[in-house]
């Protein structure tokens, strides 16, 4: 269905116009409510957002800060709102309350990654979710069941759209109408109607408006609904792209609403420049406990011969925290640079094809920017210990997060005396990092989340608990006792 549209190394992976288009063909759908979820990974979020989405769709726009703002927009007789929703959240944190403790960082990422059109909105339609937890999907699904009309999951590949789809899609739709009869309606009219339940919900006529099936869909690029059924087969759950080859349509709630899954968008090829064997591996799939890594001058951070990282500034030593599923080491720059050009050829075991070498480029130079004094000095400024401030520190903590597309994210820190900062003069004073990759691509940079400090292995402190009370001579004391108080 895709054919032309899509790269060469599959058929199946449509372009941003084409996605267009396929929407468009659905305006005419069964209600005039429609919700598109940008699905984005959780592993290199915002890398993974569909960038100019909500102008490219012509959906409604955001809503402001504005307190008078409208609630509900129609753009081409259809009210077409958009929900970003992070994928695999349980990659960021261990458990769910850390998690929504940083959804005040993911929508300022957000409004970084909208630019001028995010800077004054509410941003308050992001979902942060989980599907191999459970985490917040129940929320969401009763929001697709609520809305009703037509919900479209869009996002790039392997950012985990149909493992999301069969968490939220409301299953059992016959259920949840019987319900919503039984709230609405008076008990003892089924007494007196003397038919049962599902057959008054089965029939159209006698059915609420909001439940009656529409026409269908004539859009040429749009396949035929499934059968509506209470627990429908669901989209196949792959780890290889492109496994959605077209979209997948699947009613609920006796013509209420329905969910469509849509083929990802074509994403970062970082896998084609990794031998066969270890291409699973480029993908984050479960959570990182990285290990630090002192990166001292003239050394480089090496990820498994793909991804090089080289601090530039002088006298600067940089700590590492690679949240990604290959293997790192730290070398000297020289031979980092011999073992990722592949010049001459290296002993060291690497996962890149032998071809790669030559095509190795600068990705960018990124500052550590962002002060994380705070966050970093631990009892220093707790409140419960020294509670110093950062201002009377002799040192400033900068830190950013090098994202690798589809992989993960690299959290880098280093500590800069403020003498130093004073001599060098403003806009020199923040540590700079080349990193290099296949092409000079798949790379980028955010704010910190600091997500060493939610999973870093806690110390073990030399307090240790009241010991227990020796019972040596206990029953002989006992017997002294019981004897003198005989008469």
């Amino acid at each position: 269905m895709f054919e032309g549209d899509a790269p060469e190394k599959s058929g199946m992976i449509p372009s941003a116009p084409l996605l267009a288009e396929v929407l468009d063909a659905s305006i005419p759908a069964k209600s005039s409510s429609q919700g598109n979820e940008d699905v984005t990974d959780a592993a290199d979020f915002p890398l993974s957002l569909i960038p100019q989405l909500q102008r490219r769709l012509d959906l409604m726009p955001q809503r402001p800060q504005n307190r008078r703002a409208k609630t509900r927009e129609y753009s081409q007789s259809r009210r077409a709102e958009i929900s970003f929703v992070i994928t695999r959240s349980d990659l960021l944190a261990p458990q769910k309350g850390q998690v929504d403790a940083l959804m005040p960082y993911l929508q300022q990422l957000l409004r970084d990654a909208l630019g001028s059109s995010g800077r004054d909105v509410r941003l308050g339609n992001i979902r942060c979710v989980s599907a191999k937890r459970g985490w917040w999907t129940k929320q969401v699904k009763n929001e697709i069941w609520q809305r009703g009309g037509g919900g479209w999951m869009v996002g790039k590949t392997n950012v985990g759209k149909s493992n999301l789809f069969e968490c939220i899609f409301p299953k059992g739709g016959q259920d949840r109408v019987i319900a919503e009869i039984d709230s609405t309606s008076n008990p003892p009219a089924h007494a007196t109607l003397g038919t049962s339940r599902t057959q008054k919900v089965a029939n159209p006529s006698e059915s609420p408006t909001s439940l009656r099936p529409a026409a269908t869909i004539d859009g040429s690029l749009l396949p035929p609904a499934q059968p509506e059924m209470r627990f429908p087969v669901m989209p196949t759950v792959s780890q290889l792209p492109g496994t959605t080859a077209s979209p997948i349509r699947i009613p609920f709630g006796n013509g209420k609403g329905e969910l469509i899954d849509l083929p990802g968008l074509a994403r970062g090829s970082l896998e084609d420049h990794v031998l066969e064997n270890f291409r699973a591996n480029t993908v984050m799939r479960r959570r990182v406990r990285p290990e630090q890594f002192v990166i001292k001058p003239s050394q480089s951070l090496l990820i498994s011969g793909l991804i090089r990282i080289t601090p530039t500034t002088p006298e600067i030593t940089v700590l590492a925290y690679p949240f990604v599923p290959l293997s790192a080491h730290v070398t000297s720059t020289d031979k980092a640079i011999a073992i990722h050009t592949q010049k001459p050829p290296s002993r060291v075991p690497t996962i890149v094809r032998p071809e790669v070498g030559p095509k190795v480029g600068l990705a960018g130079s990124y500052k550590l920017q962002w002060d994380v004094t705070k966050q970093r000095t631990g009892p220093l400024t707790s409140s419960s210990a020294a509670a110093l401030s950062t201002q009377t520190l002799p040192f400033v903590v900068f830190s950013t997060d090098i994202l690798i597309e589809g992989c993960g994210w690299i959290e880098l820190v280093a500590q800069v005396r403020k003498k130093d900062i004073q001599s060098t003069g403003a806009g020199k004073e923040h540590p700079v990092v080349e990193v290099w990759s296949p092409n000079g691509d798949y790379i980028a940079a955010r704010r910190p989340m600091n997500a060493w400090l939610l999973c870093k292995r806690k110390a073990v402190g030399s307090r240790r608990s009241r010991p227990r009370r020796s019972m040596k001579g206990v029953k002989k004391s006992w017997k002294i006792a019981m004897r003198n108080q005989s008469p």
